[in-house]
Order: C-alpha cells, then sequence, then structure tokens
C-alpha cells in the first residue's frame, strides 16, 4: 500500500484580507485534490508579506518543529512564493516548501489528456520554474531529486538551466503555435457552418462536464463523445467540442472548457489563453454555479473576472443555478436570463434547453422559401448552412420551411413566400 503523504498549509493574512479563511480552505481542496492529506493548518496576521520568507522567522521555526513531530512530506503556502523565499524557508524547514502555484501547476500536470493541455501545462511549469531555480533546487533537490512538483512532468532534473529551459519552452510553443493554427482552421469551419457556438464556463467543479454529458446523452447518444467527469477540482482541461441536434432540426455547438478558481497563476492563464480564447468566439455562454456552495457569489465574481481578462465580457449569459435541489423546494425555476435547476436530478433541463434556443435563435428569421428545381444548389446550402424544419415539394420547385441568420434571409430573399 502506498504511504499517504501529508502536508502542513500556511497563510499569511495580510491586512485582515476578508477572503482569507476562505482562500485557505480552498488551498486544502486543492491538497487534497493532489492525494495529500492535510494534517496542520498554520496561518499568521501581517501588516504585509515578509519579503525573506513569506512569514516571520519566528512563525518559519515554530512551522518547521511541527513539521518535523508529525513527519510532514509537505510545507504549502496559499501564496507564489519567489525563489528567495522558498530558499530562505528551506534552510529551516525539513520538507518540500510548495506554493499554491506549484500544486495547481501539479494538478493540471495530471489532469492533462490531450497533447495541446500537455504542452500548455508544461509551459506554464517551466516559466514558473524560471526565476525560481536556485531556490526550487535547495527547496527540492533535498531528497535526491524525487519530488511532488516534478512528478511525472516530463523534466527529470529540477536543475535545469536557463538557457536549457529557454530553448525547451522556444520549441514546446513551436509546437503550440502549430496547434494553435489547427484550432483557428477548425474554428474558421465552424464559423461557415453558421451553427451557433454556446460554451459552458464557471468556477472548478461546479458542473459543467456534468451539464455537457447530460445534452450527449440526450441528443448525441455516443458514450465515446462524453467528456471525462468527476467531483474533483479541474476534472477538465481540455476544451471539448459537441454538435447538439435537437427534435426540430435546431442545432447549436456546446463546448466545455477549463473552469476557473480564485488566483488561478497568471502563467497558467497565459498558457491556456488559446484554449480559453474558444470562449471569445461564442454565441452564448451558459455559466454553471454551484449553488449549495456558500461562496457561489465570490465564485461568480472569480467567473466575470477571468471572463472579462480574456475577452470574453460582453458576450450574453445565461446563469445556471446547478445543485439547487440541496437549497430549494420548488424546482425549476426560472427568473429572466437565470435557472434554478438540477442536473443530477435531471429537473430544468428542458427550461434551460429552451432558454439556450431562444437566446441564440432570437435574431433568426422563420420563413417558407421557394426554391425552383434550376436552382437545387441553394437547397443544397440551406440543408447544410441553415435548420430546415420542413421540405415539401410542387410543380414549381422544393418548399423549404427555414430558420436563417438575417445575412441568409437577406440572400435568398427573392425565394421567400412566406415569415412567420
Amino acid at each position: 500500500m502506498d504511504k499517504i503523504e501529508k502536508a502542513i498549509i500556511v497563510g499569511a493574512n495580510i491586512d485582515q484580507y476578508e477572503r482569507f479563511e476562505k482562500s485557505m480552505d480552498e488551498l486544502e481542496n486543492l491538497v487534497l485534490a493532489c492525494d495529500i492529506e492535510v494534517v496542520g493548518r498554520e496561518t499568521q496576521n501581517l501588516l504585509e508579506v515578509n519579503n525573506a520568507m513569506y512569514i516571520g522567522k519566528g512563525k518559519a521555526e515554530e512551522i518547521a518543529t511541527k513539521a518535523e513531530a508529525l513527519k510532514v512530506d509537505y510545507v504549502i503556502f496559499n501564496n507564489e512564493l519567489s525563489g528567495r523565499q522558498m530558499r530562505n524557508l528551506s534552510k529551516i524547514i525539513k520538507a518540500d516548501i510548495l506554493d499554491r502555484t506549484a500544486l495547481i501547476l501539479e494538478i493540471f500536470s495530471r489532469r492533462a489528456r490531450t497533447k495541446e493541455a500537455k504542452l500548455q501545462v508544461e509551459v506554464a511549469r517551466l516559466e514558473y520554474m524560471m526565476p525560481r531555480l536556485v531556490g526550487m533546487h535547495e527547496a527540492l533537490g533535498r531528497q535526491g531529486g524525487g519530488s511532488f512538483f516534478n512528478k511525472g512532468s516530463g523534466e527529470k532534473k529540477i536543475e535545469l538551466d536557463r538557457r536549457l529551459i529557454e530553448e525547451k519552452l522556444t520549441d514546446l510553443r513551436h509546437e503550440l503555435e502549430e496547434l494553435s493554427v489547427d484550432r483557428e482552421v477548425q474554428r474558421k469551419k465552424r464559423e461557415e457552418s453558421n451553427i451557433p457556438l454556446v460554451s459552458l464556463v464557471g468556477y472548478t467543479n461546479a458542473g459543467k462536464s456534468s451539464l455537457m454529458n447530460y445534452m450527449i446523452d440526450r441528443f448525441v447518444k455516443d458514450e465515446d463523445k462524453k467528456v471525462f467527469e468527476e467531483d474533483m477540482l479541474f476534472a477538465t482541461l481540455e476544451t471539448s467540442v459537441r454538435k447538439i441536434e435537437l427534435e426540430d432540426n435546431r442545432k447549436f455547438l456546446l463546448s466545455d472548457t477549463v473552469g476557473f478558481i480564485s488566483e488561478l497563476p497568471h502563467d497558467l492563464i497565459k498558457a491556456f489563453r488559446s484554449t480559453l480564447e474558444e470562449i471569445k468566439n461564442a454565441d452564448l455562454l451558459v455559466q454553471v454555479i454551484d449553488y449549495s456552495d456558500k461562496d457561489f457569489a465570490e465564485h461568480m465574481e472569480v467567473t466575470k473576472e477571468t471572463l472579462e481578462k480574456i475577452g470574453a465580457g460582453d458576450i450574453p449569459v445565461i446563469y445556471v443555478y446547478n445543485k439547487s435541489e440541496l437549497m430549494l423546494e420548488k424546482l425549476p425555476l426560472v427568473d429572466g436570463d437565470e435557472i434554478y435547476l438540477s442536473i443530477r436530478e435531471k429537473r430544468g433541463m428542458d427550461e434551460l434547453i429552451d432558454m439556450i434556443i431562444n437566446k441564440i435563435y432570437s435574431e433568426y428569421k422563420k420563413v417558407k422559401m421557394l426554391i425552383p428545381f434550376s436552382d437545387g444548389s441553394v437547397v443544397s446550402y440551406l440543408n447544410e448552412h441553415a435548420t430546415v424544419m420542413n421540405t415539401d415539394y410542387d410543380e414549381k420547385g422544393t418548399i423549404l420551411t427555414v430558420e436563417c441568420t438575417p445575412a441568409q434571409y437577406n440572400k435568398y430573399q427573392e425565394y421567400i413566400v412566406e415569415e412567420e
């Protein structure tokens, strides 16, 4: 049986930060997501961060004594540590020193499945290492090179010098650019198809993948198309896009994206920018919120800030308050752009689908067209690029009942015989 690794988590409460305890709770959840047991929690109230070692020297010595007594593997800090802070702490504390960023990078490294996600995580990891080489070498190299942070992440030696890291980063970025070109080609194809794109966004572990899999179960009916779904932080790192075809021939593309979290490391946002930029191309965002979480309002604010950061702040949003069965008796509850539902109990799903359709098809026009048999290419185009609700024939040609975009309406106006 594998030994259970143990950690003490440490946080400095700077100037009575109002979210401090919640931030520490979140750090504990991040540690648990790495299968590490939290056996101690140490905090210190400070007016400002200690530049030399993040916390005061006396507090560091106190933590060192506790770490030794509890035989912990790691001491994990709630904020990003500089190389100098890491180096100074490692001289006092005889356990591996990690910070919040290193922890999130490790989770991302474990969760990455596609080639692109793995490359993005590796870029972020190396960019994080660059300014901390000396400190990380002292803090993590103590146990013969085996360390939590670089376990299974591709680079086995923490002593990579800056030149080697820069060369590696150049290669990785080049590979990511090639994948980004492929992504752009796929995006242009989607745009040409005129199929609306709906993106699922929200805080990590709110239920986005559960919603995606519900839609796949109901409309795609292909188990292989389902996305990874687990009750854990950052279960989904890759952007998955699926075509959802409804019973009335309407269709849209649905994408599942990486979850957000407060204080998401800058290097990770930068590394995952190409993936996150998929959100910018959406016609509609469906923000999934864990309504049972007491901090849901703050999670919504983090999501809003992250969307603004990547340039997606102006896209229309439907707010889905998931897990509402734990808070409300009567479901679903619809209020404007908000819906309270339960994905697990499948309560409110029809209402959500109606909200999505009403949003993305609000500017579409429903018309009846009579297209002469000689213009068969127009029929082919509309079948491929518009929503054909019904097809009929008479001696003059093909009669289509179509839901089309304003541009299609203008382009094929000569064929329109009736409008709804």
